[in-house]
């Protein structure tokens, strides 16, 4: 049972958000890092980040149960108790920000509730109604680093926006590549994802202009001095990668084997540009 209600907090999201969070505190922390408050933020924004997994989860019960790829879920299988779960995701979701405003400021507090929010209400309604719910889940996503910069910086300023930013523009072709792979999913559930609205081709031309657009903001951070050139290096070859493999999918025949090679160097180019920030700061000062 307890496996149960762990699978809802949806821990592999968590363990993503932990890092780019990770990346953000770092960021701020120009390399020192204050290893009990890096402790303490994250500790609370995974308990928030948790609380919207699980909420999530019984939003889309029902969608769920139509999908192969979540059908499995406890909601889907109704081997949970609603109210439980709910309550459960709710004393998660309070304990977090309680947390984040004990330990850290309430301006972090505020970013953190805001993500969680948009991510329940904004993308929670919209995905199913709209291909731009892509757009506000974007958002959504894009807040866990802007919480581990704000933890240590206390101000919403220029390196927070380009932190935001970044992941905006990654998380567009990381979901577009899902939305291909699982194109026979997202229809049976009638969910209007770009491919199916617009076709899988005008999905390829729109990765291209997100990835272009996702490397340029990434080296921002280096052009305006907030990172160096190793940082800036580590961009430039995973999102060169990136559109190799971009490029690759225009002439594959398999479009569901391209779009698993997407999801997957995806990941590879996030983590990557997060994990070596705060060793490309040690390495600049």
């Amino acid at each position: 049972m307890l496996k149960t209600y762990y699978m809802l907090t949806k821990p592999g999201i968590i363990l993503g958000n932990v890092i780019t969070t990770a990346g953000g505190f770092a960021l701020a922390s120009h390399g020192f890092i204050n290893w009990v408050l890096f402790l303490e933020t994250m500790l609370g924004l995974a308990l928030v980040i948790a609380s919207a997994g699980v909420f999530n989860s019984y939003f889309d019960r029902k969608i769920d149960a139509k999908m192969e790829r979540t059908k499995n879920r406890p909601f889907a299988r109704n081997v949970v108790n609603s109210k439980i779960a709910l309550l459960f995701g709710t004393i998660l979701g309070f304990l977090g920000l309680g947390l984040l405003f004990y330990f850290t400021n309430i301006l972090t507090v505020l970013v953190a509730l805001f993500g969680l929010l948009v991510y329940l209400v904004l993308y929670g309604t919209m995905k199913y109604k709209s291909l731009y719910g892509t757009i506000i889940g974007s958002i959504a996503g894009a807040v866990p680093p802007v919480v581990g910069y704000c933890a240590v910086s206390n101000q919403l300023d220029f390196a927070a926006l380009i932190l935001f930013m970044i992941m905006v523009l990654w998380q567009m072709p990381h979901f577009f590549s899902i939305a291909v792979y699982r194109i026979n999913d997202y229809a049976a559930a009638s969910i209007p994802v770009l491919p199916l609205t617009k076709g899988i081709e005008t999905t390829k031309w729109q990765s291209l202009l997100y990835i272009l657009a996702f490397m340029f903001t990434s080296l921002m951070l280096t052009f305006f001095g907030y990172t160096g050139i190793i940082y800036a290096a580590t961009v430039i070859f995973l999102s060169l990668g990136w559109l190799v493999l971009l490029a690759k999918g225009f002439k594959m025949k398999n479009d569901q084997v391209w779009a698993k090679q997407m999801f997957v160097y995806s990941l590879i180019v996030i983590m990557g540009l997060y994990v070596v920030i705060p060793f490309d700061l040690l390495q600049t000062n």
